[in-house]
């Protein structure tokens, strides 16, 4: 049975994923609105400004720019960034929350993205908090 991780902390926090032994990833992309933010819509062509954990599904921490203690910009909805960051990110709006399961066809496909232990067969998780758009 697929379900999607528990998420502990906060907006603005550090989060923390919690998979329930045995689960299985969703097949297809997966979308989670934690908190709902108040701010202006995301357009595809927009830069946003987030922060974001990346783990794959069984609890490997890959990416986080929490950790790095800063927000990241890129344009969203053209291409730019993963497939799934594209499709799940567009429309939501500054201050979201937002977890996200992106299965490998919308990720880094079957050769995967090695240089982050990232697997071609990896589905993977994030947890965004969108800070910014313009």
């Amino acid at each position: 049975m697929s379900s999607l991780p528990t998420v502990k902390g906060f907006l603005g926090e550090t989060p923390k994923l919690e998979f329930e032994p045995g689960s299985k990833a969703p097949a297809d992309l997966a979308v989670e609105i934690l908190h709902e933010g108040e701010g202006a819509v995301v357009q595809a062509g927009d830069t946003i400004e987030v922060n974001y954990l990346g783990e794959t599904w069984n609890g490997v921490e890959f990416d986080s720019s929490f950790r790095r203690g800063e927000t990241v910009e890129f344009p969203i909805g053209v291409g730019m960034v993963i497939a799934g960051w594209d499709e799940a990110l567009v429309g939501r709006k500054v201050g979201d929350r937002v977890l996200i399961s992106i299965p490998p066809h919308k990720g880094y496909g079957p050769n995967g993205m090695p240089a982050a232990g990232i697997k071609g067969s990896d589905t993977l998780v994030f947890v965004v908090d969108i800070v910014g758009v313009r």
